[in-house]
């Protein structure tokens, strides 16, 4: 009797349903009857989403409510126009306190987002 050893090293009978090898069971005869039996199906690329730059806390925050409704009366675009100066002069701020205590750019840099922590955990970017 013929065996063979398999993939995980148990013998095997040659009793298979599978004759040949696979290069001849796909690119035999067999191959028109395989085309014609999958349709022919067209998949459109995924389309990709602009990532959103979204707070974590919105909503959240002692001073969220304040910033909701003063958005509301100004208008978007006043008030984003507005909280930028807003964040413009704090950062200005911490320069000038880093210039005068002698930190570098990288402590700098920290303090900054260490600021915006606080702004967003305050409800200031909400």
């Amino acid at each position: 009797m013929a065996t063979a050893i398999s993939a995980t090293g148990f013998k095997v009978g040659l009793g298979s349903s599978f004759h040949g090898n696979w290069g001849s069971s796909v690119s035999g005869e067999d191959y028109p009857m395989l085309v014609k039996s999958v349709p022919n199906v067209r998949v459109a690329k995924p389309i990709k989403s602009a990532p959103m730059m979204k707070n974590v806390n919105e909503g959240k925050g002692l001073f969220a409510p304040l910033v909701v409704v003063t958005r509301q009366i100004i208008g978007k675009k006043r008030f984003n126009q507005l909280r930028g100066k807003a964040i413009a002069l704090h950062s200005q701020v911490i320069t000038e306190f880093c210039k005068s205590i002698g930190a570098d750019a990288k402590q700098r840099q920290g303090l900054i987002r260490l600021a915006k922590k606080n702004g967003e955990r305050l409800g200031f970017l909400a």
